[in-house]
């Protein structure tokens, strides 16, 4: 296990021991620091996602209105 030092406001901290009184406070650290890992690994999936989503849209070419009426006509019973 290792070691960790962290400062916080002091009216987190106090906030922090009422909350979790009578609780092993590292665990709760431990928890919360693994949720903010997998947060921030979501966050990071969903820009990457979003991004490629855009270059895509970027790379897309341009339809006008005569091609969109005349795919949505084509086919057409």
């Amino acid at each position: 296990m290792a070691t960790v030092n962290f400062s916080v406001p002091d009216e987190v901290k106090r906030a922090f021991n009422e909350t979790f009184n009578g609780r092993n406070k590292s665990a709760v650290i431990a928890s919360l620091m693994r949720e903010a890992v997998e947060r921030e690994h979501r966050r990071r999936e969903s820009h990457e996602a979003v991004r490629r989503i855009v270059e895509r849209r970027r790379r897309a070419p341009v339809v006008g209105d005569r091609e969109i009426r005349a795919a949505r006509i084509e086919g057409r019973p």
